[in-house]
């Protein structure tokens, strides 16, 4: 007995595992979103927000490249060893020529630290370098290996009237990373603006579909109802055609409804990265956010935030620094001066003790003397490009402008016209259920139970659909001036550099 008992108990629990893995398995399939989380899990999970982080970290890189150009660099350098033989061709002092064996080794090792002087564009470095020389042929009593050194030197770079490319890198690369910066929060806003739309592209399926059903189950209904109206001879027999095609084109609905869901639900697995197989169960999104929008407020927020802001500033910078680049290759002067101490020796020691004075001072030029207008060309084509520059940023900035207070009086619009699409959706449904029930009971004929039913569905459609851009204006808002005006809280703040 006790073993048949615990058969039965094992059965009875391996029933009841398999009967409940499917529904588990059907929940784990069809996991339930409202709009925030979904919109969380595409700015996290989906391929565009993994690009646009990509992306925020090559110009992070970018950024800390440039910054290292304006930092001591210790180098090495060296040749380790340079052999060599050969028979060379050497003239002699009563003018004959001989040829001489030459086997030679030369090996020199050096030690600097350059810093760029960022304020002139000149470069100051200290230095230190060893030479060692070896003649594998060398005459009985000659020296076989000989050593040189520079113990230390400091030298100087420094152009003079030129270009300085340190100068103005270093007033627009942290301009080029600022822009990078409130370029990636803008582009993560723009993946919310494109997962609400693929949000409510299913959601309104999903809507649709239920609509097709709710109305493929009405209209069997009333099929059932007036074919026995028809038995008794109250409904003539059009007017049954007319009930049972309606079912026909209502089962034609509720395919094109499934059909349209599974596409939504597609494109939407596809873009946030999950499963293709899961059916998503989404929350209607119907707590709107009360806060208030005034449209000065939004111009100076987006000036404030955007990178495009950013970008006037530094497209100015820019077509300044083309005008600086032009008036330096005017002409070229480069200063070169250089002080330390070498020495020569035989032994790798004694070149540090007591080192003779090294010095080097040179003043290079470069000056056209006669060039056909070049630099006047070059001149006159970088100043027409600094004024075309100013005249298209103010036109921009113009556009930039009238493009915040479009989308501002157009969200306002949105939302008062969404308070009055709720009324008419709950007014529609009232009306049909209503009809409805009068239809029932004989009061109501088909053909105004119908119109009630279309208005039903178009309300509801219209409702759904002015969520949908209430929404996408909600983000798109966002992403215009990096503010979150729900929660009064700025979406980037810059770091402290």
């Amino acid at each position: 007995m006790k073993i048949r008992r615990f058969q039965f108990l094992t059965s009875l629990s391996l029933l009841l595992i398999f009967s409940l893995f499917p529904s588990f398995s059907r929940a784990q399939n069809n996991p339930t979103f409202t709009l925030k989380e979904l919109v969380q899990q595409a700015r996290d999970n989906s391929p565009a927000a993994l690009r646009a982080k990509n992306r925020k970290e090559n110009s992070f890189w970018q950024y800390r490249l440039f910054r290292s150009n304006y930092n001591p660099q210790l180098r090495l350098t060296g040749t380790i060893p340079q052999y060599y033989q050969s028979y060379n061709q050497i003239t002699q002092p009563d003018g004959s020529i001989e040829f001489l064996e030459v086997k030679q080794n030369l090996m020199d090792l050096g030690l600097g630290l350059e810093q760029v002087i960022g304020a002139t564009g000149g470069t100051v470095s200290v230095n230190t370098s060893t030479t060692r020389f070896d003649n594998f042929l060398s005459y009985p009593g000659e020296p076989k290996t000989q050593y040189s050194g520079v113990p230390v030197s400091v030298a100087l770079q420094q152009p003079i009237f030129a270009y300085n490319v340190y100068k103005w890198d270093k007033k627009i690369e942290p301009l080029i990373f600022e822009e990078s910066q409130r370029a990636y929060v803008k582009e993560m806003e723009e993946v919310s603006i494109y997962v609400t739309q693929l949000y409510f592209e299913y959601l309104i399926a999903q809507v649709n579909s239920e609509i097709a059903t709710s109305n493929l189950n009405n209209t069997e209904n009333i099929f059932t109802i007036e074919k026995k109206r028809n038995e008794i001879g109250v409904t003539p027999e059009d007017e049954l055609l007319q009930v049972e095609l309606q079912v026909l084109n209502a089962q034609q609905e509720m395919a094109e409804a499934q059909l349209e869901l599974e596409s939504a639900a597609f494109s939407m697995n596809s873009f946030i990265g999950l499963n293709q197989s899961s059916k998503l169960n989404l929350i209607s999104p119907e707590n709107i956010p009360d806060f208030e929008v005034d449209v000065d407020r939004a111009i100076e927020l987006a000036f404030q935030n955007r990178a495009e802001a950013i970008g006037f500033d530094r497209q100015k910078i820019e077509a300044a620094s083309a005008l600086a680049q032009a008036k330096g290759q005017r002409f070229q002067v480069m200063l070169n001066a250089r002080y330390g101490y070498n020495n020569a020796a035989l032994n790798f020691p004694d070149i540090y003790q007591n080192p003779n004075t090294q010095s080097l001072v040179s003043l290079g030029l470069s000056v056209p003397i006669l060039d056909w207008g070049r630099n006047k060309a070059r001149m006159s084509m970088a100043m027409a490009n600094q004024d075309l520059v100013e005249n298209t940023l103010a036109q921009e900035k113009i556009t930039f402008e009238q493009e915040i207070f479009t989308k501002v009086k157009n969200f306002l619009m949105i939302k008062e016209r969404l308070n009055v699409t709720k009324v008419s959706d709950d007014v529609a449904q009232r009306r049909y259920d209503i009809a409805l029930r009068r239809y029932q009971t004989g009061n109501v004929t088909i053909s105004n139970l119908n119109i009630a039913q279309n208005e039903k569905d178009s309300n509801k459609r219209a409702f759904y659909t002015s969520l949908r851009d209430f929404w996408m204006a909600y983000y798109e808002l966002r992403s215009l001036t990096l503010y979150d005006f729900e929660n009064d809280q700025l979406l980037y703040v810059p770091e402290k550099q």
